[in-house]
């Protein structure tokens, strides 16, 4: 657990950077300067965006993480596997670009009413998906390189400030909202370039593939984690889209505004789950290799903990503080009020299973992630079509609160089933009533009449309720173990 860690914890408090970046933008700025159905265009071009990437990739994110440690030679320049990657990714976008031209037509027909602002942006979904493949390419190559926390630093920090100034310069009327969208992809797409001449500063970019390298046996099995890669990789974003295009298709981009406000509230306790899912999935890699399951079943037990214990301390602080929340949002985005409870909820399922996928995607067993997805997807498309007419945007989080909760259970089950791996011990029951305690007591704390003191009272209330007993009932090692280093550096001072 040594470099995860490491790069855990540094890549934890970059994120978090971000998420302060994001709570500021997404949060504070987007609610108060655009309309609902602006807020809805700048979320929609993105997830589409991201769901033609991923499908551009062709799997090769899989395939790096899985195969790459044969390919691993600085000597012999990693074989020119960056190369390899950027070839095929290229026939990707070829294939993703004209299906998304295509498609143009149907959105015209279906779309022109309740989301014609999207019409008259829908090419410029173009390049953020050409800049969104290439980074991924470049961040997922650093990983394998032991280096997880540089695409943290410029996707979720970098980026962020980007966006942060070209908000800035719209909030004062310094540019028009045309501008401002065309400005918004330019700070999307820079840290791309960032990427790309920071690999060439390490010394790491070798693009010259080394063809007699990839045997038949390699090929053949690039061929199949890369096949699997397309279906997981896409339903994977497709899942994490699909909800916000679909509430956008029924409703309209209002609704989808009001509900990608809501739900970025929801998803902020998933931040350590994404740092740890990066750097994690490296070593499990190398563990399989070796057949060390010791090792992984070692870190799929510290990771659900860990994890759990960030997670539930977000969730009961973002719950507690529910009504100055809207008191920063405004009364337009209170009907999301109950997205931000389910999707909350439906994130803590993530939390629990710690790095549960990652183990999945990097064994013998690599095709079921694939089908796990699928059929996450799938149940996400038919409650969504089920309870979006019904109950609008909290359809959509329900539909994501039960989706979710069948696709963990299918995945506990697996790994249990094939390895006895299983992650929960009698510190998960007792983590939850510690936090149900903390948010309870906190319920009798009197309403400031000024929201900013209220959020800082009742967060230290909630804060100091939930950290005391989780400290010495030694819920987590590894949260105890940055609770001693950071009381020893006090002590010191």
């Amino acid at each position: 657990m040594g470099i995860i860690r490491k790069q855990s914890i540094s890549g934890t408090i970059y994120s978090y950077v971000g998420v302060f970046l994001g709570f500021v933008t997404t949060g504070l700025l987007f609610p108060k300067i655009f309309s609902t159905e602006e807020v809805g265009l700048l979320r929609i071009l993105v997830s589409y965006s991201v769901l033609f990437a991923q499908f551009a990739s062709l799997g090769i994110h899989t395939a790096t993480v899985k195969l790459f440690p044969y390919f691993r030679d600085k000597e012999k320049k990693h074989h020119g596997y960056l190369g390899f990657a950027l070839i095929i990714v290229s026939i990707g976008l070829v294939i993703s670009i004209t299906a998304y031209l295509l498609m143009r037509q149907y959105f015209v027909e279906h779309g022109s009413e309740k989301s014609a602002l999207f019409i008259t942006y829908y090419y410029y979904v173009i390049p953020l998906i050409i800049f969104t493949v290439l980074f991924n390419v470049f961040d997922t190559y650093y990983r394998v390189l032991y280096n997880a926390v540089k695409g943290i630093v410029y996707k979720e920090v970098i980026q962020r400030v980007f966006i942060l100034v070209v908000i800035v310069l719209y909030a004062l009327r310094l540019i028009d909202f045309k501008v401002t969208i065309i400005f918004y992809i330019i700070a999307i797409i820079t840290p791309t370039f960032i990427f790309f001449f920071s690999l060439i500063r390490s010394g790491h970019f070798f693009i010259k593939p080394d063809f007699s390298f990839i045997d038949n046996s390699l090929r053949k099995q690039f061929l199949d984690v890369s096949f699997f890669g397309i279906i997981s990789t896409f339903s994977g974003v497709l899942v994490l889209n699909i909800d916000v295009i679909m509430v956008d298709r029924i409703m309209g981009l209002s609704a989808a505004g009001i509900y990608t406000i809501t739900f970025f509230f929801g998803t902020l306790i998933l931040v350590p789950l994404r740092t740890m899912g990066k750097i994690s999935s490296v070593i499990i890699s190398d563990a399989w290799k070796t057949d060390d399951r010791k090792t992984i079943d070692d870190i799929y037990k510290r990771s659900s903990i860990s994890l759990s214990v960030i997670g539930v301390l977000l969730f009961i602080g973002i719950w507690g503080n529910i009504e100055n929340v809207f008191d920063i949002l405004g009364d337009s985005y209170r009907s999301g009020k109950m997205v931000i409870l389910f999707i909350g909820l439906a994130n803590l399922f993530d939390l629990a299973l710690g790095v549960n996928p990652q183990i999945i995607t990097n064994s013998k067993y690599y095709r079921y992630i694939s089908y796990f997805l699928f059929i996450f997807a799938i149940l996400l498309v038919i409650t969504n079509l089920l309870l979006i007419p019904v109950y609008g945007i909290l359809g959509a989080a329900l539909a994501s609160f039960i989706s979710k909760f069948l696709f963990n259970f299918i995945k506990f089950l697996f790994l249990y089933r094939k390895f006895k791996f299983q992650p929960f011990t009698y510190h998960h029951i007792l983590l939850y009533l510690i936090a149900f305690l903390a948010y309870w007591i906190s319920t009798f704390l009197p309403a400031f009449q000024n929201y900013i003191v209220d959020i800082v009272i009742r967060s230290i209330v909630i804060f100091v309720l939930f950290i005391v007993p989780v400290y010495f009932f030694h819920i987590s090692d590894d949260i105890n173990q940055r609770i001693n280093l950071y009381l020893k550096l006090l002590t010191r001072q």
